[in-house]
């Protein structure tokens, strides 16, 4: 198994990740963080394991510097900046893609990381090979976005998580890509409650399992 702490120069930024791709892995899935949060977050490395005791390579990468991620504690100024999560997201994808030339690219995006993960998804639809948001806002990519979206996409939300639960709804219905909506029950936003988040976890490995194909 490759584990290493790596630097990803995006062009306007160097970006600190966690990459580890088991042995005879069959994919690679780029974490995309929410709202406030980092490669350090506790739920997204939880989902990290399972997705690696199925066979899969996760990078999981900070999209802002630390001087960003201080200003943003202070201020919450980037975690809703779509177009920066994007840029940084899609470098991410572009660095990664040519470090495993044999390995198709799935992304996992959480709460505002998940309007980064369907851009970049849109935008790199030759290396971007499915996609899984947990608690997103897919909602706030624009709609010509969620439109060119070829890669299939699940969308994981609680079932008391009304708000975004409706907001995942009205994403779907633009989507043209095959989808999913796939309600967790009585978990809220941050699947707290007991069993929630391993139910996330199993469900994003089953869906880039039987998703991700071989790049051409």
């Amino acid at each position: 198994m490759l584990s290493t702490l790596v630097t990803v120069q995006t062009g306007e930024a160097a970006l600190a990740g966690d990459l580890t791709v088991p042995d005879q892995a069959s994919a690679v899935i780029l974490f995309a963080h929410g709202s406030g949060s980092s490669r350090h977050s506790p739920r997204n490395q939880a989902v990290a394991a399972t997705l690696r005791t199925a066979g899969l390579g996760t990078l999981l990468i900070d999209l802002l510097t630390p001087e960003e991620e201080a200003e943003d504690v202070a201020t919450g100024r980037h975690r809703f900046d779509i177009d920066l999560l994007t840029r940084r997201l899609t470098g991410s994808a572009d660095w990664l893609a040519a470090r495993t030339e044999h390995l198709p690219i799935g992304l996992f995006g959480a709460s505002t990381g998940a309007a980064a993960a369907l851009a970049t998804a849109a935008e790199r639809p030759q290396d971007v090979r499915a996609v899984v948001c947990r608690g997103g806002r897919p909602d706030l990519a624009p709609d010509q976005v969620l439109a060119r979206v070829r890669a299939p996409v699940l969308l994981l939300v609680g079932g008391r998580d009304e708000v975004v639960l409706q907001l995942n709804r009205d994403a779907a219905s633009r989507l043209q890509a095959p989808h999913e909506l796939r309600v967790i029950p009585h978990a809220t936003h941050l699947f707290e409650e007991p069993g929630a988040l391993d139910e996330v976890a199993a469900a994003a490995a089953r869906w880039f399992t039987s998703s991700v194909h071989p790049r051409r």
